[in-house]
């Protein structure tokens, strides 16, 4: 009676019968009451029990061997393991297994979801899209698809990158080199229509399948795949629903695709890094195309793996205070140093670094002359260990004779041993393109993207160097009238062949110890009045981008600073001692 469960997979009635939860070449077909026995002392005896559910082990080659380093499957038996009931990963030993079990319980996942069949997907609805999602998504198996409802932002940023394009030159020939659930690509088709030609790839068949589920979940017809939404004598059936769009879906590898193919735009967003790709993409990318690339690899990124980000990025950094844009431009230190091998050259559109990501979005320049001035922009940067100076080294500066008289600070001469580092090769180039961001504001706001509406103002306000209220009104995408406008129109003029400054300082980072520091905008207020070019950074809420060296930084700080009620207790106490 306790093997009701596992008895109702085999029928033991009838004859000689083989384990199911045991391949062939382990446990051979036998009569019912040895497989009774096996069932009974192999499976039953070491099940984990879960409301109400058990869940006996399986020695089924679901779960991949590691490869050897030979690259040949390591040899011996295969490695036993439970399916979790919840979200189906498989977990090898019992008290994994328990520990797994009890995270879910935590997060009140208590509902045994997971099956196999196509009834079980979740439908979930982004921009106006809907896309099929196993209910595993979020912690899935190797062979299962990956949704990731944070990378949300990062979706609409690529969605308007690719709208300002269409606006250039249409129908674009676009390609989402890994699919996944397809819903980057089946947004771009639904939305923009017929100025796109969109391809699909995913190396992993049961992506492929759900991909194509979810384009006639949007009425998007598969390019190849059956017409359904047309009648016998090929005209439409409005009954069934036109097809809005055609998607070109296709299993394939991204570098074989990139190969093969030429495309206007190419969006990069493999698991981790995408230095692997770079190469294939810039070599067919069509002149003044666009490639964007995200990177998930935040470990490397954000110098705590540095043995990594020197094997991925061939670069070195360390753990800095703005550490957010040292990864950005090393991102695109990568990308320009790939479009190079190439013969071509990179104009950086928008570079945006997020908890969980960095994307990179620049436009490909074709010729020798253009890769030749890109690369002429990948400097080393000298930073300051003890005080967070940094300053690009200059073309051609010898660096061990004059490290230290490249820092505008004085730390070396006060303090003992060495406080400046090299790091790099760093793009040293500006990250924004002004004009560009304007276009992916008015995509925003055309689309109803109103998550990411307040992020592009800000990369607007940064790309400047300015403060938010003096650039634009920017619903309508007009400039302010008045007298204070036109002072502000004059001096963004005599900016505008100025480049934003690298990098930023944190308020707090540099905030004097007992003095209570002024609020963020009044202080960019005074760094205005100081005579310096000044914004708000997305890369850090507390940051000041400035072309302000630190010491100058430091002494405006310190002016507008007022001391707390310690301090001055502190004061009167040792006044009235003395």
């Amino acid at each position: 009676s306790k093997l009701e469960g596992l008895e109702m997979l085999v029928d033991l009635n009838a004859g000689r019968k083989s384990c199911p939860l045991c391949p062939e070449e382990k446990f051979k077909a036998c009569y019912s009451h040895k497989l009774r026995r096996h069932l009974q002392n192999l499976h039953w005896k070491v099940y984990v029990e879960f409301e109400g559910q058990r869940m006996c082990i399986c020695h089924l080659p679901c779960r991949h061997l590691k490869n050897s380093l030979s690259g040949d499957q390591a040899s011996g038996r295969q490695v036993a393991h439970y399916h979790c009931v919840v979200c189906s990963v498989t977990i090898a030993r019992k008290t994994d297994m328990i520990s797994h079990l009890k995270r879910h319980v935590n997060k009140g996942e208590t509902e045994a979801s997971y099956s196999g069949s196509s009834d079980a997907y979740e439908i979930m609805k982004e921009l106006g899209t809907n896309v099929q999602l196993l209910p595993n998504y979020t912690t899935p198996q190797k062979s299962d698809t990956y949704f990731n409802r944070k990378m949300k932002t990062n979706r609409q940023l690529v969605f308007c990158s690719l709208a300002v394009l269409a606006e250039e030159r249409n129908p674009l020939e676009c390609l989402d080199a890994f699919g996944a659930t397809g819903i980057m690509g089946l947004q771009w088709a639904k939305h923009l229509r017929n100025a796109v030609k969109v391809t699909i790839t995913d190396i992993n068949e049961t992506c492929v399948k759900m991909i194509k589920e979810n384009c006639q979940l949007n009425h998007i017809r598969v390019d190849g795949g059956s017409r359904s939404s047309r009648g016998p004598d090929g005209t439409s059936n409005e009954a069934e629903g036109v097809p809005i769009a055609t998607v070109e879906v296709a299993k394939m590898d991204a570098n074989v695709i990139m190969h093969l193919r030429s495309f206007d735009y190419i969006h990069l967003d493999p698991y981790g890094t995408a230095v692997n790709y770079l190469d294939s993409a810039f070599r067919n990318v069509r002149n003044l195309g666009i490639i964007s690339v995200t990177s998930t690899d935040t470990g490397s990124l954000y110098a705590k793996s540095p043995n990594v980000t020197l094997r991925h990025y061939s670069c070195h950094i360390v753990r800095t205070e703005y550490y957010k844009e040292l990864a950005a431009r090393m991102v695109v230190a990568t990308v320009a140093r790939a479009a190079a091998r190439c013969n071509k050259g990179i104009e950086v559109l928008l570079a945006v670094a997020l908890e969980h990501f960095v994307l990179v979005v620049v436009r490909v320049l074709r010729g020798p002359t253009q890769a030749d001035e890109s690369a002429k922009r990948l400097r080393q940067l000298i930073h300051c260990q003890w005080c967070e100076e940094r300053v690009f080294l200059k073309q051609g500066s010898m660096v061990d004779d004059n490290l230290y008289n490249q820092l505008p600070c004085n730390c070396h001469g006060s303090m003992p041993g060495k406080t400046a580092v090299e790091l790099g090769p760093l793009w040293s180039g500006p990250l924004f393109n002004t004009g560009f961001l304007r276009g992916m504001l008015f995509a925003a706001v055309q689309h109803s993207m109103d998550d990411i509406q307040t992020l592009v103002k800000t990369l607007i306000c940064e790309s400047e160097c300015t403060t938010q209220k003096n650039v634009l009104d920017f619903a309508s995408g007009k400039r302010k009238t008045g007298e204070e406008s036109g002072n502000v129109v004059k001096k963004l003029k005599s900016d505008a062949s100025l480049e934003h400054p690298a990098f930023y300082y944190s308020i707090h980072r540099h905030s004097i110890r007992g003095m209570n520091m002024p609020k963020l905008n009044k202080f960019l207020q005074y760094l205005t009045e100081a005579g310096f070019r000044v914004s708000r950074t997305h890369f850090d809420p507390t940051g000041v981008r400035t072309d302000a060296t630190l010491e100058q930084f430091k002494s405006v700080l310190t002016k507008y600073s007022v001391p707390n009620a310690t301090t001055s207790q502190t004061s009167l106490s040792t006044e009235k001692t003395l």
